[in-house]
């Protein structure tokens, strides 16, 4: 109850949700979380979605694209992993969740993963076969040697030409060996050699280094450039201890670039001492680096809004309404097909085809009975006109004529004599008979008996 008594306060659904949301993001800003990750999913937008658990709870979580790209190695199910982000709370379901922008496997760092990933990817395609690879000439005589043209490695390499094989023709090829740009720099390299130079070996090489630092050396670009070289490669990348995937995909394999040069004159030195130093340097220098940073980063972090909040919660408003969009227009089209499917069959069922094939046995079923009750009205009425005649004929007074009888009339009346009493002795008749006829005179009258 408020103080004026007047009932409880009433939230609506977004101001309880607003509410819960700043709790929970006060509470917690960053976080490291470890779990297992479950119902991992990569959509299009390339964004990242997952579940990560342990033995009694889990929680969602989501790694938008910007961050994704940097991952050296791709997440799967039952992958056992240590993660940061941040609490997040997506409104429109009311779940919270956790936004990340960094993610390492445990046990095995994000990089050592990615390269056993990709080392058994390449291995299934058979670019490391020993089969394939090609044999190193004999004293070559050009060599071309792709590196960084201020690095150590370049310059030992170059110290053991001198002292033992002075007349080698070297040509280097100066490219970048570190960074996200490395890898194309000696894609691009092994390209002009091969196309433009006529060289009897490659080496490629860089001195020792970070497994960060000799990352250009494990991307898939390069591994591939190497085989399709037609010049024979050398690989002489770090300390014997670090392995490349361009160790594995190249014709030889040194194990630092001063061994290179060695192999190629059929010497023996080594610089390990001062390739160790040169990396401890490196290493505490870049340490000391990403110290200075992570205290900048953090201080102008403290003073600004995190603007990828909203930026997140549209990104997945994004993801689910494309993905209820596709539902929608998979239910449409079936729909439609169905529809489609009926009105097919109706009109058939109507077509026009089948309306005159019926109207035309309606109309010959019509015709001949026509023709039957016309036949037979005929006959009635002429079997009727034969009795009409035989009728007629049979009174016809002539027809009686035909039989022996005869017609007298008196002279010159010609009414005809039904009793004899008509005439009198003298007087004319004719008599017709069946075929002509007579005339006479009344010699006698014989009166009728019975009168």
């Amino acid at each position: 109850m408020t103080q004026n008594n007047q009932g409880p306060k009433i939230y609506t659904i977004s101001q309880l949700t607003e509410e819960i949301q700043g709790i929970i993001e006060e509470k917690f800003d960053f976080i490291w979380v470890e779990g297992e990750i479950s119902n991992f999913t990569a959509p299009s937008s390339g964004h990242y979605y997952m579940v990560l658990k342990d033995e009694k709870a889990q929680i969602r979580a989501v790694m938008f694209r910007l961050q994704s790209r940097y991952l050296k190695f791709l997440p799967e199910n039952g992958m056992k992993v240590i993660a940061h982000g941040r609490i997040g709370l997506y409104a429109p379901r009311g779940e919270y969740q956790i936004i990340l922008d960094y993610l390492e496997p445990m046990g095995v760092g994000a990089l050592a993963l990615a390269f056993e990933q990709l080392k058994k990817k390449l291995a299934g395609q058979g670019i490391f076969d020993k089969n394939i690879k090609k044999p190193l000439p004999y004293l070559p005589q050009r060599v071309a040697v792709i590196t960084s043209p201020t690095g150590a490695a370049i310059r030992d390499f170059l110290n053991v030409i001198r002292r033992r094989f002075a007349n080698i023709n070297i040509i280097v090829v100066p490219v970048r060996v570190q960074g996200n740009e490395a890898a194309s720099d000696m894609v691009k390299a092994l390209q002009i050699v091969n196309d433009k130079l006529n060289m009897d070996v490659i080496v490629l090489t860089r001195g020792g280094g970070s497994l960060e630092d000799l990352w250009a050396f494990n991307e898939e670009q390069l591994a591939l450039a190497i085989r399709e070289s037609r010049i024979p490669v050398v690989s002489a990348v770090g300390h014997e201890i670090d392995l490349t995937i361009s160790d594995l995909a190249a014709d030889f394999r040194a194990p630092t670039p001063s061994a290179a040069a060695e192999l190629l004159v059929m010497e023996k030195e080594t610089l390990i001492d001062r390739l160790n130093k040169m990396k401890q340097q490196l290493a505490s220098n870049v340490l000391l680096t990403i110290k200075y940073q992570t205290q900048a980063l953090e201080h102008l972090a403290d003073g600004l809004l995190d603007p990828r909040k909203r930026i997140a919660d549209t990104w997945m408003r994004l993801d689910e309404i494309s993905s209820r969009l596709a539902r929608e227009m998979n239910m449409i089209m079936r729909g439609r097909k169905t529809r489609l499917n009926a009105d097919g069959q109706a009109l058939l069922l109507h077509s026009p085809m089948h309306i005159m094939s019926s109207a035309k046995q309606q109309l010959d079923f019509h015709k001949i009975s026509l023709t039957r009750a016309l036949k037979n009205c005929l006959g009635k009425r002429q079997m009727a006109l034969s009795l009409l005649e035989k009728g007629i004929n049979d009174l016809n007074p002539l027809s009686i004529l035909n039989r022996g009888y005869s017609i007298t009339r008196k002279l010159p009346e010609q009414t005809v004599l039904r009793d004899a009493s008509g005439v009198q002795k003298g007087d004319q008749v004719q008599v017709l008979l069946s075929k002509g006829g007579i005339n006479c005179r009344v010699e006698n009258v014989t009166p009728d008996k019975k009168t």
